[in-house]
């Protein structure tokens, strides 16, 4: 089975801020609930390679991912697709800003996620599904919410 996340959040601050602080992946802990994220090697381009450890305690599980896609352009829009590659998160991913104006974007999370256990991955899917998009969307207002303290602060 294989599910599908998106969010998107207005941002009243730059494009290239938001990019710049959403791609510090060490920080994406500030901004999403019971994740740390670490880079393995250069994370910024093709091929580059983060990890994140989602859970409380010892108890969680590592989500690593391949950078797939990262481009950058003069207008201050950006993206960032990966692959999970992980035994239990699979699927692709993309975090992109849109500048509107200046001093404002739109930044969009997305996850397309195959769902593993078969009948019962689909059910547990269905069940856990809306507190997913829930998280989802309370991270990207977190993240809007420092951006915009980053850049009410200079």
């Amino acid at each position: 089975m294989r599910a599908f996340v998106r969010s998107d959040v207005e941002v009243a601050a730059s494009a290239q801020l938001v990019w710049d602080y959403v791609t510090d992946w060490p920080r994406q802990g500030e901004w999403i609930p019971l994740t740390r994220v670490e880079e393995v090697g250069d994370a910024h381009a093709v091929g580059g390679r983060i990890r994140a450890r989602t859970g409380l305690g010892p108890v969680g599980f590592w989500d690593p991912m391949t950078i797939t896609a990262w481009d950058r352009s003069a207008d201050g829009s950006a993206r960032c697709e990966v692959l999970h590659t992980g035994s239990l998160v699979r699927g692709e991913a993309e975090f992109a800003v849109a500048p509107r104006g200046a001093e404002a974007c739109t930044f969009t999370w997305w996850e397309h996620l195959t769902i593993p256990g078969g009948p019962l991955g689909a059910l547990g899917w269905r069940l856990a599904g809306p507190g997913a998009q829930r998280l989802v969307d309370l991270s990207l207002r977190r993240m809007a919410a420092r951006a915009e303290a980053q850049r009410a602060a200079g």
